[in-house]
């Protein structure tokens, strides 16, 4: 039965009890439950019929939670509205919303799909955006945090589809490639294992994918051949294979050729082959399969009745179809008035949604459905009891309502029970529960009305989980927010997120294995070995050949399997598994070790020097760290720092005099320091400022110990001032102290070590030209000293003579410092960095200053 009164609509979508539907003027309609305020139309009333979501025009596409909405207008942003007790309108709230709310930050969007209490966002630059529910990981950003605002999925890049299942989520690359993370109970992440994932992992053996769809516990791909391919939970017959058993790797679904489009409901999937036909298959206990029987299928079953349609959406238990000329079908449970015929009906064969037409895009949430229409308007029905359709009630809709103020929207996708929308302009709006942060707006409020997701812009695609939320940008990276129990924001956690975060990992470049930071460039061996430099290049420190500053990451050619690496003021060091050293750079004073003083564009073997383990690079001058505990070093002497008891500069190493038994070494701008096995610290150079340590001002020309600084672990050097760590994780400094850079809480200078205030537990640190940092062994960070370059990292630019938090950065498990600027890393090769950024040094693509910790990415062809 055709739902009435609704033609020309162009995209659908359903919630678990509500509709939706956009028509071709733009806008959007609902109808069915609206306990959560699903429909948008400002109440909590069902709908049995189509009601206009109002305030919402310029709909292109549509999406459905179970019981929010969201809609994205032509001009690229998103609209929500429904429940939001996971944040997963985006809207940085709990607030249910009843008419749609922009989400915040959300720009340039294409595409959004929403799980059950979960959204996600494609932007034009294929960047993906997430929020909502993330108790499972399904947002992909490496945490189970729920995020309340959209979120962006680091080095998730190059992404065209994603799709979200109920606590899982999935993204197709522009290489045809499938990437899946978060709840993996039922093997429906495809990788062969029932592990969960909190960051993405390829699906095995599956190439060439064009589409994807993700029920509950199932998941389901279409090849660029037409062949439908299934894995995970199979109880209900799901998979479409003939039988009940659950597949942890892809299986065909057999007898299924020439398939343009696939949906996935709670335990039934559809549909469309490139005539035009539908075909489903699994649980049909509600008729949802739409073939007039309510018995399960194990195999696809032809749609009766049913041709010319372009587009289907799947709610828990119901199913949309958009025809050729707009009109909108619906079949399957309605008692919610999800199906929009006016009634609460369950139909098994499909009916039209009655004054629903130029529809673009459906989505469906758990009970409550959306449409995109035309003229970017959106459209909702259904269950509203957390404001999901966007219309500023808990008013159920059974017939489509306008999800009210929200224009322009190009995509909609839907969680559980709460909505996201992608507008024209890259922004994504969302609305309704927002209980886990799936709207994405930094809050748990629910949003009857659509909210931005803030700092989200450039989405070029959404997708929508249960409780979680995601979004494709148009550098394909991928951000999510929301519920993250079982790692679905794939960041690397379990904590929910209720704004963007990003999703890591899926650049094509493996992750980060050390960093080391210059005076005003960096540099990153990944872990396969591969060298990758940014920031200043004046002196060709980057390696690259140029002498070009760059603001992203390029990589070093002719550099493979390096282990260790070291950055001077203006030069760069590189050891190789061989033990072989290559050097590039500055070399006025020879401390590229080449026997020359010419600079050097490119990497340049160090000659006569192997078995070297570690390294560390000073302002002019270069130590390596033997394997068999010895030292040498080369470059500028005008103080000692050579260590060889002389003031001659060396264009090739020399052995530090008397120095055996080295576990470390570090390099100030005119000292150097070492690290023995008993725990003693030593030191040589210059020595005006008391950072030898030893009790006098006087330089040195060979190593003299520290005083009284037994069972250290670790060292650092910064220009003028010595750090280091003792087995306890207290630590010491001494030196030059004019900003507070010893942490003593004083500006007085040390000539012996005194031990900084109120900071224990401490594993690893690094020393810039005046501050010092530290990570700790729960993986958080603090800085002190100068931050005239905001390289401390608590956004501010005041100095510190004492430690300070740097919020919001946690498992971090190395550090380095430049001039004015701070790198970190995790073990599983995030990075990380914040500070002064003329020249690039951040490594995030811009020269502006970064107060607090920003994302370092690899982009690939770079």
């Amino acid at each position: 039965m055709q739902v009435p009164g609704l033609t020309g609509v162009t995209a659908t979508t359903a919630g678990e009890y509500h509709t939706v539907a956009v028509r071709q003027d733009g806008t959007a309609w609902a109808w069915g439950n609206n306990a959560w305020g699903q429909l948008g139309d400002g109440t909590r009333t069902d709908r049995l019929t189509p009601v206009q979501v109002p305030g919402l025009t310029g709909v292109t596409a549509v999406a459905a939670g179970r019981h929010h909405t969201f809609a994205v207008r032509q001009d690229g942003t998103v609209w929500a509205w429904g429940l939001n007790v996971w944040g997963q309108l985006g809207d940085g709230t709990h607030t249910e919303r009843h008419t749609p709310v922009q989400v915040p930050g959300l720009t340039g969007v294409t595409a959004i799909a929403a799980g059950r209490r979960h959204t996600f966002a494609v932007s034009q630059d294929g960047t993906v955006w997430a929020w909502g529910d993330n108790d499972w990981g399904q947002l992909g950003d490496g945490t189970r945090a729920d995020r309340h605002t959209p979120v962006q999925l680091p080095e998730l890049t190059g992404v065209t589809a994603i799709a979200a299942g109920r606590r899982h989520t999935f993204a197709v690359r522009q290489d045809g490639t499938v990437w899946a993370w978060g709840d993996n109970a039922w093997g429906q992440l495809g990788d062969g294992t029932r592990t969960n994932r909190l960051t993405p992992v390829q699906v095995p053996g599956l190439t060439g994918v064009t589409a994807i769809a993700a029920g509950d516990y199932h998941t389901l791909a279409v090849r660029q051949d037409g062949t439908v391919w299934a894995w995970g939970n199979n109880a209900l017959g799901q998979l479409g294979d003939g039988t009940y058993t659950e597949r942890l790797t892809p299986v065909q679904v057999p007898g299924l050729t020439g398939v343009t489009a696939i949906s996935a409901g709670e335990s039934h999937t559809v549909a469309v082959r490139q005539d035009g036909t539908v075909w489903a298959w699994g649980d049909n206990v509600w008729g949802q399969l739409g073939d007039g029987t309510r018995t399960d299928r194990l195999t696809p079953v032809q749609v009766p009745g049913l041709s010319g349609v372009t587009a289907i959406a799947e709610g828990r238990r119901h199913t949309f179809a958009v025809r050729q000329d707009g009109t909108v079908w619906a079949w399957g449970l309605n008692f919610w008035g999800q199906l929009g015929d006016g009634t609460r009906s369950d139909r098994l064969t499909p009916v039209q949604v009655p004054d629903l037409t130029s529809v673009t895009a459906i989505a469906a949430g758990d009970y409550h459905t959306l449409a995109v229409r035309q003229d970017g308007t959106v459209w909702a029905w259904g269950d509203n009891v957390w404001g999901q359709l966007g219309d500023g009630t808990y008013t159920d809709r059974l017939t489509p309502v306008q999800v009210p103020g929200l224009t322009g929207v190009t995509a909609i996708a839907a969680g559980e029970s709460h909505t996201v929308a992608m507008r024209q302009d890259g922004t994504v709006w969302a609305w309704g529960d927002n209980v886990w942060g799936q709207l994405g707006d930094g809050t748990y409020t629910d949003r009857l009305t659509p909210v931005q997701v803030p700092d989200l812009t450039s989405v070029t695609a959404i997708a929508a989980g249960d409780y979680h939320t995601l979004a494709v940008r148009q550098d394909g990276t991928v951000c999510a927010w929301g519920f993250n129990a079982y790692g679905q924001l794939g960041d690397g956690t379990s904590s929910r997120s209720p704004s963007p975060v990003m999703v890591p990992g899926l650049t094509g470049v493996t992750v980060f294995a050390a960093l080391a930071a210059g005076d005003s460039h960096t540099v990153a061996v990944m872990q396969d070995g591969t060298v990758w430099a940014w920031g200043l290049n004046a002196s060709g420190q980057l390696g690259d050949g140029a002498t070009i500053d760059r603001r992203i990451p390029v990589q070093i050619p002719g550099l493979a399997g390096v282990t260790a690496i070291a950055a001077g003021s203006a030069h760069t060091l590189a050891a190789g598994q061989d033990g072989a050293v290559w050097s590039w750079g500055a070399n006025s004073y020879g401390q590229l070790g080449d026997g020359t003083t010419t600079h050097r564009l490119s990497p340049v073997q160090v000659p006569g020097l192997t078995g070297v383990s570690a390294m560390a690079a000073g302002d002019a001058h270069s130590v390596a760290l033997l394997q068999d505990g010895t030292v040498s070093a080369w470059g500028r002497n005008s103080w000692g720092q050579l260590g060889d008891g002389t003031t001659a500069a060396r264009l090739t190493p020399v052995q530090v005099h008397g120095l055996t038994g080295v576990t470390a070494v570090a390099a100030g701008s005119l000292h150097t320091v070492a690290l023995r096995q008993d725990g003693t610290v030593w030191a040589w150079g210059y020595n005006d400022l008391g950072q030898l340590g030893d009790g006098t001002t006087t330089r040195r020309l060979a190593p003299v110990q520290v005083q009284g600084l037994t069972d250290v672990t670790a060292i650092a050097a910064g220009y003028f001032h010595t750090v280091a760590v003792r087995q306890d994780g207290t630590v010491w400094a001494w030196g030059y102290n004019l900003w507070g850079q010893l942490g003593d809480g004083s500006s007085t200078a040390r000539s012996t070590p005194v031990q900084v205030q109120e900071l224990t537990g401490v594993s690893a640190l690094a020393a810039g030209y005046a501050h010092t940092v530290a990570v700790k062994q729960d993986g958080t960070v603090w800085a002190w000293g100068n931050n005239s370059g905001t390289q401390l990292g608590n956004g501010s630019s005041t100095d510190r003579y004492t430690p300070v938090w740097v919020e919001g950065l946690t498992g971090v498990s190395a550090l380095t410092a430049g001039r004015f600027h701070t790198a970190a890393v995790s073990p599983e090769g995030f990075g990380w960095a914040w500070g002064r950024n003329n020249f690039g040094q951040v490594g995030d693509g811009t020269t502006a200053d970064r107060p607090r910790p920003v994302d370092v990415v690899i982009q690939e062809g770079t």
